[in-house]
This record gives C-alpha cells, sequence and structure tokens, in this order.
C-alpha cells in the first residue's frame, strides 16, 4: 500500500465548513422565521453560538489533551464511559451520517429540477437515476483516496461561499431596520415570557441541524499531517458559519417582513434575493445550492465512511470495517453506506416513507454523539491538573449544558424516536463482545442502559401505532 498523503490545515477548515454548509443554509430564514420573531432568534443564535462554541472548544481542547483518540466522537465516549457508549456514539454517528447523504441526493436533484423539469421534486425515476450515478462518481472519487476527496471538497466549499457571500453584501445595502424590528418579539400584543421561551426552543433545532458537521475535522484527525491543525480548523470553521448563518437570517427578515419569509419556498434564500435583484438572483442562488449540496454530500460520504473503519479499528465495529485500498481509503466502510444509500434511494420507486421515518431517527441521532463528547471533557477536566483546568471544566460544563438543553428543546417525541435507532444495536454490539472473546458483555450500567434503550423503543412504537408521535 502506499504512502497516504495527509490533510492539510485548509483542507480540515474545507471538511469543516463543507460539512456544515449544505443544502439546510440556504432555507435557514423560513426554517426560523415559521415559528420564531425576529428577538427569539437573535436569542436562539446566542444559546446556540455558546454552546457550538463550547463544543468546538472541547474538541479543539481533547484532540491536543488526548491525540491517541483518533476517532474523536466515538473515542471521547469509549474513554469516558465505557466501549457500550463508544459503540453507541459510533453506531448513531455512523446512520446519521450516511441516512443524511439521503436528503442531499434528493436536494440536490430538487434544485436541479428548477432548471431541468425532468428532475422536478427530486424523488421521481429521472432524479433516483440521477442521484445513483452522483453516489457512485462520489464513491469512485473516494476510493482514489481521502486527500483527493478533500481536494475537491475544498474547491465546492469555496465555490459555495461565493452566492452566500454575494447574498450578503446586497443584502447589507438592501437591509431595512424597521422591517427588521417590526413584531420584534411577535405579531401578538401580549407576549408573554412563556411565549418568547416557546418561540426560541423552535430555533433550537434548526439551528442545531446547519451546524452538523463541526466535528468533521475531529473524526479525520487520524488522516491530518498535524494534529494542533486539527482545533484550530474546528475553531476557524465554526465561528466563520455561525458569522455567515446569524447574518442570512438577519437580513432575510430586513429584507422582507418575517411573514413573507416565512411563507417563501425552498430555497427561500433564493427568493428573498430574486425580491431585490429580480429572477437572475434566485437562478444564482439554486446553482449556489446545488454545489453546496454536492460538497456536503463528498464531505459527509467522507464521515460516513470514515467512521465505521475506525470503529473497526478500535475493535468497536466488526474488523471487516478496517479495510483500506492501496490508496489509504476505507473500502469496505464506503461501500456498505453507500450500499445502504443506494438501497434507500431506490426505496423512493415504492414509497416516500421509509426515507421519511429513517432521516426522523438520523435527525435525533446525532445528539448522543455530541452529548458524551461534551461529557467526556467535562470528566477529563475535572480529572487534570493542568494549568486551565479550570476553564476547560467551564467548556465542558456550558457544552454539557447545552447537549441536556438540545434533548430538551427537540422533545419526548425525538427521544423515543432515537431510540429505535439505538436499540437494534444492542445485538450488533453483544455480538461484536463475543467475537472479542470478552468474557463479560455488559457491565451494570451498560445493562441498565441497554435495558432501558429496549423499554423506551417499546414505548416509541406503541405512540406511533397510537398515532400519538408523527414522522
Amino acid at each position: 500500500m502506499g504512502e497516504e498523503k495527509k490533510l492539510g490545515l485548509f483542507s480540515l477548515i474545507a471538511i469543516v465548513v463543507g460539512s456544515m454548509i449544505g443544502g439546510g443554509a440556504f432555507n435557514l430564514a423560513t426554517d426560523m422565521a415559521g415559528s420564531a420573531s425576529a428577538g427569539a432568534m437573535l436569542i436562539g443564535w446566542v444559546i446556540t453560538g455558546l454552546g457550538i462554541i463550547a463544543l468546538a472548544l472541547s474538541f479543539q481542547n481533547l484532540t491536543t489533551k488526548r491525540p491517541d483518540l483518533d476517532g474523536g466522537i466515538f473515542s471521547y465516549a469509549t474513554e469516558g464511559f465505557g466501549r457500550f457508549m463508544g459503540f453507541n456514539s459510533a453506531w448513531g454517528y455512523w446512520f446519521s451520517a450516511w441516512l443524511g447523504n439521503v436528503a442531499y441526493a434528493t436536494l440536490v436533484f430538487s434544485s436541479i429540477g428548477y432548471f431541468i423539469p425532468a428532475f422536478e421534486g427530486g424523488q421521481n425515476i429521472a432524479s433516483i437515476i440521477g442521484a445513483s450515478v452522483m453516489l457512485w462518481l462520489v464513491h469512485t472519487l473516494i476510493l482514489r483516496g481521502v486527500q483527493s476527496a478533500a481536494l475537491v471538497n475544498l474547491i465546492t466549499t469555496i465555490a459555495k461561499l461565493v452566492p452566500i457571500f454575494l447574498f450578503i453584501i446586497v443584502g447589507i445595502f438592501a437591509f431595512h431596520f424597521d422591517t427588521f424590528t417590526a413584531n420584534f418579539w411577535g405579531e401578538s400584543a401580549s407576549i408573554t415570557f412563556g411565549d418568547i421561551t416557546a418561540q426560541v426552543k423552535s430555533t433550537m433545532l434548526v439551528t442545531l441541524w446547519v451546524f452538523i458537521g463541526v466535528e468533521g475535522a475531529v473524526v479525520l484527525s487520524s488522516r491530518a499531517k498535524d494534529k494542533k491543525d486539527v482545533g484550530r480548523a474546528t475553531i476557524i470553521g465554526l465561528i466563520g458559519t455561525l458569522i455567515i448563518y446569524i447574518l442570512i437570517s438577519i437580513m432575510s427578515i430586513g429584507i422582507m417582513s418575517r411573514p413573507e419569509v416565512a411563507a417563501l419556498n425552498n430555497p427561500s434564500m433564493a427568493y428573498v434575493f430574486e425580491s431585490v435583484v429580480g429572477p437572475w438572483g434566485a437562478a444564482v442562488i439554486n446553482l449556489g445550492l446545488i454545489v453546496s449540496v454536492l460538497g456536503a454530500w463528498l464531505g459527509w460520504t467522507l464521515l460516513a465512511s470514515e467512521i465505521p473503519y475506525l470503529a473497526g479499528k478500535t475493535g468497536l465495529f466488526p474488523k471487516w470495517f478496517a479495510k483500506v485500498n492501496k490508496n489509504g481509503a476505507p473500502v469496505n466502510s464506503l461501500w456498505i453506506s453507500n450500499g445502504l444509500i443506494q438501497v434507500f434511494l431506490l426505496s423512493f420507486l415504492v414509497t416516500e416513507q421509509a426515507y421519511n421515518f429513517a432521516f426522523s431517527l438520523a435527525s435525533s441521532a446525532i445528539l448522543i454523539p455530541y452529548a458524551f463528547s461534551a461529557f467526556y471533557q467535562l470528566k477529563h477536566s475535572l480529572q487534570t491538573t493542568a494549568a486551565d483546568r479550570t476553564k476547560n471544566i467551564a467548556v465542558g460544563l456550558i457544552a454539557s449544558v447545552y447537549s441536556v438543553w438540545m434533548v430538551y428543546a427537540a422533545g419526548m417525541s425525538y427521544l423515543l424516536l432515537t431510540m429505535l435507532l439505538y436499540a437494534p444495536g444492542i445485538s450488533v454490539f453483544r455480538s461484536i463482545q463475543k467475537e472479542s472473546n470478552m468474557k463479560q458483555v455488559f457491565n451494570k450500567p451498560e445493562l441498565a442502559t441497554a435495558v432501558a434503550f429496549v423499554t423506551l423503543a417499546i414505548i416509541a412504537i406503541y405512540q406511533l401505532i397510537m398515532g400519538n408521535i408523527s414522522i
């Protein structure tokens, strides 16, 4: 096998930004404006900014203090809370990653449908064929080596930022302060603290989803030229993306009224821009969306294949996942991840329900890997005597509180649906433990956790049957 090329700082930053800025950025304003006023949006961004920055600082600190934990996300959970929680972090993250790619596939061809009607909707036969071809082109690119794929990701990341920056620059001149401040706390004449809290909660999942991918450099830390670049890339990528997101959401409701923005079709950024510069603006933004989603699709294919590969190397997943080709690409992990995506794409020929159901689970699955990374940052900081101990304890505490708050903001329905994803993993973990000749499959806390997962999954199934939970 040839010598593996490593990733530099700019490639790692591009992976972080490219993974975060996908299709969600282009519809961010409408997603937030639908249930939150300008004031609630700003509060939501403050909470999200503090929480996500604390989470990113946790990743930066842990990659510096524990460079031996190459798997990031799941290796933090393993080191801090045992193999079972480490497995669950890897399992949930992997499902969230490859199922998210199904969404990117359909969104790309939905956007292409703006220009070519044959692909309209993104879930017809033409779109499925096109998405399948694109899927295996991305697959072939990554088989040539992670470095080659990272270079393409860098190019698409730069390309996707051009229309976004154009929107922001034009938005600065088209922004009307009176439009932005109209009904600042909501449409009602008597707004209560409870009303504002409900509005803020409604923004939490929207803001979290557009930041998923902040850990991209951490996941690929074993392929970095310099481990210090992992932390730098995470912080630089996050701060830049946070500023972009805040500007997009604020500019939009300063150009058009909040009810008007809330009523726009996807991608709302295109129609806000069109209202200022004319029809060509919508075309530019839609082209930007296509490039953006293609870049995010590539970035998330890297992450979706890397997690089971790393888990296979450490024995948390079957060793079969740890195989690489002559270019250092995780070949078996890539084949099974993209094979599963292909199955879900083909399922659109029969029904859209399979995707809707699975993606609802995947959307909430990311909360557990994030939470246990934050918990480990806190645990590790409490156990150390380093000079920066106090600062790192504060970072871990904020990140942990944010993670718990996100589970609360998501609601019980999301928690129950997530258990439908994690419960089947118990049998997989059990078989892996036996293959590894572990004398004890579960310790007492792990057994209690497994029982809780199964119990909550049963409750979720019952609630779905009764119609109390909808997908």
